[in-house]
């Protein structure tokens, strides 16, 4: 009932466009009796708090969008300003000045005013509502005052240092690292007050980066006493019981494979050669059967949403006696599992396939490495020792080639960029930052998981029942036309401008293959595109070429893979009733949002230790000379990447001083006024460590150009 009533008061705001109705008068138009107005309020009060609606000084209500008002996030950036990013899907964001931000910080969900459009139809605003606070604690530095403290965020998007007493400063010591909470928000004429609830240490130890990213993220470390009692609860062997009703595959051949450091393994695989191609098994961990819906193990899950993976630490979305033990598919142990066994064609078609429970035995923890070492380096004394399994190995990439050969000519784009891979020694520092691997074996494991996720998808689309997909929109035409400019710059033009495929994207990712131009292409590219996310409505998958898409293969560190497989067991099995369907289709869009929105921000606080492991073990190098190339240019100046190891600095553009030059977005080049010339992403470049700046986490080159122009003038003096 609630939900009609809802959806009848955005008609009639949607109906009324002239001005915002009074209570009474939206009472009236939904035909409400009086007795009925103390729970419309109720219900038009969630409807404010939750930025549905907007109710104004004079007690009336509105959409905000007929009100020239934009609900969003509030994305701040260090210098004070801010974007407000729009909840409704495809508005661009409204800039908001330092002097317009009002009371509210980075992460807030706020309600701004727009105000101008400029010129080039970029749209400035004011924040007029806060709706909800993105934190309530603040990770940063403490220092003493003369009467109070204040702790300095580590997060400079947060330009508010917070105010400290001396009887809520726990008896932190200047430049220690502390977990403040907030006791009062910024007003125009005040800074934040708080308190410091724990202190984690000194900026020096080598842990100290992660453990500042979890608690500013506000990541949930430890498990509840009722989730950890669940999981104790549940068998640690298969039974004969739990195998009955399952397919019974412990007697193939059967193999994960993983990175060295993984324990949590969600996916094995199994490969039988036919008379006109390939049988593929792939078998995913059974963990609907260990995690009822709705239990304590599957709303500590749903909150969680994800596993987040950083370089000296885990947080798993369950306890380790379910990640690690009974519904990782460790080797030479019964385990429960969901298989998809496909049937391939010699030229990597899909022409069968059956979707089962089953139970099975993994024969090998393979890793990553020692595939490579068999099928590339065709190294001997491992061949020897994995000589059983050599040729379902040898099966494997003949198949996984086929499969990316057959993806890749239907359009799916393939962005051969590298990840950073961090080295540390036994106490947790950094030792070196290399490029991680892609190697044959990582290509076995993503050809076979795209071609279950895709198999599930296509198996529940036929069905028409509610489902959540993995979606990627198509790029916005301005992102498009961009693009375009750019690569008219080096001869190239994408065919069909107004409504691109795929395929016209992976023709040019084709075409300037070892190329010099390669790498800026690969990186424009793939800043044009949207970001996936799951969604309950199937839109397609863009960057794969694929009309149906799902994420099947991951259940142990996914939730929405735990969901997917919850209603492929439903389908399976005849369970998913009218009624069943009709709660699934209303949960799922949230479920969507939810676990898109943790998936954000697990990747974000993985990205910011990083980063912070970088420019901690660049400290020690200033002075120091590196090859590298121009990895990003700005209108303030040019990112370098080094050779050496993978890191990232920025030569400001105020350090280039034989010309005055100006951004040229078209060229993505930074470009001499009088000289001419030219410094353009993917560029070789010497530089010099100039200055490593651990409280912004930034590292600074100067260019060698200039330090040997600066030496021959100190010399000719």
């Amino acid at each position: 009932m609630r939900t009609i009533e809802k959806e009848a008061i955005l008609r009639e705001l949607e109906k009324k466009s002239d001005h915002p109705f009074l209570l009474k008068e939206l009472m009236r138009a939904l035909n409400l009796p009086k007795e009925a107005r103390r729970d419309i309020k109720k219900l038009l009060r969630k409807m404010v708090q939750e930025g549905e609606i907007i109710k104004t000084r004079g007690d009336r209500y509105g959409l905000p969008q007929k009100m020239n008002l934009v609900t969003g996030r509030l994305k701040g950036h260090r210098d004070g300003y801010g974007f407000v990013i729009p909840e409704a899907e495809g508005e661009p964001d409204l800039f908001i000045a330092a002097k317009k931000m009002e009371e509210a910080m980075h992460g807030d969900r706020v309600v701004a005013r727009i105000e101008a459009t400029k010129p080039d139809g970029r749209a400035e605003g004011r924040v007029i509502r806060v709706l909800e606070r993105a934190r309530k604690q603040i990770v940063g530095r403490f220092e003493k005052g003369r009467t109070v403290g204040f702790v300095i965020p580590a997060d400079k998007r947060i330009t508010n240092d917070l105010s400290v007493t001396p009887e809520n400063s726990l008896s932190a010591e200047a430049g220690e690292i502390v977990l403040a909470e907030i006791l009062s928000y910024p007003t125009k004429n005040r800074n934040p007050e708080g308190k410091i609830v724990k202190i984690l240490g000194n900026i020096e130890d080598p842990r100290i980066d992660t453990v500042m990213v979890i608690e500013s993220h506000d990541l949930p470390r430890d498990f509840p006493k009722e989730v950890l009692q669940e999981a104790g609860e549940i068998k640690e062997s298969v039974t004969a019981q739990m195998r009955r009703g399952r397919e019974d595959l412990r007697g193939l051949p059967t193999v994960t494979i993983d990175g060295e450091r993984a324990r949590d393994f969600d996916d094995a695989i199994s490969i039988e050669k036919t008379r006109s191609g390939y049988l593929l098994w792939v078998h995913i961990a059974d963990v609907s059967h260990y995690v009822p819906q709705g239990s304590a193990l599957d709303r500590e899950a749903y909150e969680r949403g994800t596993s987040v993976y950083f370089p000296d630490a885990v947080i798993p979305m369950f306890p380790e006696k379910l990640s690690n033990g009974i519904c990782s598919l460790n080797p030479r142990e019964d385990r429960l599992a969901m298989t998809a066994e496909m049937t391939f064609n010699a030229a990597g078609q899909r022409v069968g396939y059956k979707l089962y429970d089953s139970v099975i035995r993994s024969d090998e923890r393979m890793t990553y490495t020692a595939v490579r070492q068999i099928l590339t380096d065709r190294d001997e004394k491992v061949r020897e020792r994995y000589a059983a399994l050599l040729p379902q190995f040898e099966m494997m990439e003949r198949l996984a080639m086929q499969l990316r050969k057959t993806r890749l000519a239907r359009g799916s784009l393939d962005f051969d960029l590298p990840e950073p891979e961090i080295i540390l020694d036994l106490t947790g520092e950094t030792i070196d930052i290399i490029r991680s691997e892609r190697n044959v074996a990582h290509q076995i494991i993503e050809e076979f998981m795209l071609a279950a996720n895709e198999t599930v998808a296509e198996h529940m689309t036929a069905l028409e029942v509610p489902f959540l997909y993995r979606i990627h929109d198509p790029p916005t035409p301005t992102r498009i036309f961009e693009f375009n400019e750019l690569l008219k710059t080096f001869g190239l033009m994408l065919r069909d401008l107004e409504k691109p495929r795929p395929k016209s994207l992976s023709d040019i990712l084709e075409t300037v293959k070892g190329r010099p131009e390669e790498r800026l292409i690969h990186q424009i590219l793939l800043r044009s595109l949207k970001q996936a996310k799951y969604s309950a409505e199937n839109h397609g998958h863009f960057g794969l070429a694929s009309e149906e898409y799902t994420h099947f293969t991951s259940p142990i560190r996914r939730y929405p893979d735990l969901v997917v497989h919850r209603l492929l067991k439903k389908v399976l099995h005849h369970r998913l009733s009218q009624d069943d369907q009709d709660e699934w289709a209303r949960r799922l869009p949230e479920i969507g949002k939810h676990t898109s929105d943790r998936e954000r921000q697990s990747m974000e606080a993985e990205r910011e230790v990083i980063q912070r492991k970088k420019v901690k073990f660049m400290s020690d190098k200033v002075g120091e000379v590196y090859n590298g190339f121009i990895s990003g240019v700005a209108a303030y100046g040019l990112f370098v990447e080094l050779d050496t190891y993978f890191v990232e600095g920025l030569i400001h553009v105020s350090n280039l001083h034989d010309d005055y030059y100006t951004y040229d977005e078209r060229q993505h080049a930074l470009i001499g006024e009088h000289r001419r010339r030219i410094f353009r992403l993917g560029d070789p470049i010497q530089v010099r460590v100039e200055r490593v700046d651990l409280e912004n986490w930034q590292i600074d080159f100067g260019l060698m150009e200039e330090e040997k122009r600066k030496s021959r003038k100190r010399r000719a003096r």
